[in-house]
């Protein structure tokens, strides 16, 4: 008798993510077995994910370890981060790390956690040699965040969600995107896996919480059933134009940026906008604004200096970036 479908799907999709970690690091080290870390909060998600990973591994001869960080952002939280990695060694991964990280106010609560969390994941996974490190996201992740994505009115590559694989060189896995949050908690409740409910998760003072909790099944009973599924599909399907998209605006950037940094007018009004928006996003990020605090609108106003040029002054954007039209070039500083 084979083991639960719910635990057999989370192993099965851990299984394909070691097996594509072990055809990409045959190609740089056939000696050393490679380590794939995974990130466990001590949730339902992270603990499936974890226990997958512990069984997976053995079978195809990838080492498995464990990471686990600690926000600070609740009191008894290192104790929690200490009980998790008990959990995690108590499925024999090897090494387990506890991080402790300061999270600063900027691009607000939950992005801050964000970025303190990944800085601390790539220099764990650097410091241990890492090939990888699994993430928990589910295909209801992926669904919120394509939502958020949506809110934020800030085009296809926001309502493509998260990447199967992302990160320097494709560190970033997660094998859940296919897999809804029931199917991960069932996995843990047949295992008899202890997990932890971070109250995060249900604060009304999150907007992603808000939107799990209330945004969501008011969708759905609007709408119907179906709803995760259907906005996970959007996320496959955006990213797909998203990335041609980006690669025809990598092409077209060479065509209109000079070696001073500055863009040529009418080169960019005779590209489609899609493309056109997409390079002078780039351009924007070169000069040094955070990509993660540009929305749609900062870029429309850079395009008007292109597409309804009336003599307007400098755009102020995210970073201390000035864009300013000069002479039929489009020019760029920070400061």
């Amino acid at each position: 008798m084979g083991p639960h479908p719910a635990v057999a799907a989370i192993r099965l999709a851990v299984r394909r993510v070691l097996h594509d970690v072990l055809t990409h690091h045959c190609t740089q080290d056939r000696h050393q077995p490679p380590l794939v870390l995974v990130a466990c909060s001590g949730g339902a998600d992270s603990m499936a994910l974890a226990s997958a990973l512990a069984f997976e591994a053995p079978k195809l001869g990838v080492r498995a370890g464990g990471v686990t960080i600690d926000h600070g952002l609740q009191e008894g939280s290192d104790l929690r981060a200490a009980e998790v990695a008990l959990r995690l060694r108590a499925l024999r991964l090897d090494p387990v790390e506890v991080v402790s990280v300061t999270v600063g106010r900027e691009g607000g609560p939950e992005a801050a956690a964000r970025d303190a969390r990944y800085a601390a994941l790539d220099a764990t996974a650097e410091r241990c040699g890492a090939t990888a490190v699994l993430l928990g996201h589910t295909r209801d992740d992926q669904a919120e965040t394509v939502l958020l994505g949506l809110a934020r009115g800030s085009g296809t590559r926001s309502l493509s969600g998260m990447a199967a694989t992302s990160g320097r060189g494709g560190r970033y896995r997660r094998p859940f995107l296919d897999v809804d949050r029931q199917t991960a908690r069932k996995a843990c409740l047949i295992q008899a896996l202890p997990v932890w409910d971070d109250p995060h998760n249900s604060d009304p003072a999150y907007t992603r919480s808000r939107l799990r909790h209330e945004g969501l099944p008011a969708l759905e009973k609007a709408l119907g059933k179906g709803v995760v599924e259907a906005l996970a599909r959007t996320a496959q399907l955006s990213r797909d134009d998203a990335d041609a998209l980006d690669a025809w605006a990598a092409d077209a950037e060479g065509t209109v940026l000079d070696e001073a940094g500055t863009l040529d007018v009418a080169a960019l009004f005779a590209l489609p906008p899609a493309v056109r928006r997409r390079v002078l996003r780039r351009a924007v990020i070169a000069a040094g604004s955070p990509a993660g605090s540009l929305f749609a609108r900062h870029i429309e106003e850079v395009d008007r200096l292109i597409t309804a040029w009336r003599g307007q002054g400098a755009i102020n954007l995210p970073g201390r970036v000035g864009v300013r039209r000069q002479g039929g070039r489009l020019v760029l500083r920070q400061g």
